[in-house]
């Protein structure tokens, strides 16, 4: 894990997990299936004992029926009229050895899809080899700002330019990664499906 503070961080996001579990009246076997993990590690995430990556975060929210957002500050969102997130703002979440993502309307309620503005670091050993893939239910858009980007769906690599975008079903296994040492940005939209 790293430091005191994204232990402390993981800690509670694991009881917030735990509690809205149990609240919601799911077993520990339904909450695994729908993250897509075995038994044993969706216990370590329980638990507090592994770090989260957003699509685990994102799809144990949709399946409690509530925003990630809860889950992630354990705050509700309240807004239902317009959100809006400044330059450099949003809710943070880093994840996936390094990759850091910002909720770009956090506090807004009942969203259809959800905004975030990612950075993904350069890693050398995911530019040159095959990232981790995952998948998720709806659709995915990225539309690159900063840098290139290798995207890899179904056996399919692309790179990705400063202002180029891709839109796809994200139930195909996809992974990405940023290919130059600056890094990538990016703005990804996941519809709420």
């Amino acid at each position: 894990m790293g430091n005191i503070e994204s232990d402390i961080n993981i800690k509670m996001i694991a009881k917030r997990l735990c509690d809205l579990q149990d609240i919601m009246e799911k077993s520990d076997d339904e909450m695994a299936k729908v993250t897509d993990v075995a038994l044993g590690e969706y216990r370590e995430y329980k638990n507090g004992e592994k770090d989260f990556s957003y699509t685990f975060l994102y799809k144990a929210a949709k399946f409690l029926n509530i925003d990630v957002t809860d889950i992630i500050t354990g705050d509700t969102p309240r807004l239902s009229s317009y959100s809006i997130t400044r330059v450099n703002e949003g809710l943070s979440v880093t994840r996936r050895e390094g990759f850091e993502y910002k909720t770009m309307a956090h506090t807004f309620k009942g969203k259809s899809f959800s905004p975030l503005m990612v950075f993904a670091p350069y890693i050398k050993e995911d530019a040159e080899d095959e990232p981790e893939m995952s998948a998720h239910s709806g659709h995915e858009f990225n539309l690159i700002v900063s840098g290139r980007l290798k995207i890899i769906i179904n056996g399919h690599t692309e790179i990705l330019n400063e202002g180029d975008s891709i839109f796809y079903d994200a139930l195909n296994p996809h992974s990405m990664a940023a290919i130059d040492e600056s890094g990538c940005k990016f703005l990804a939209v996941l519809s709420n499906m």
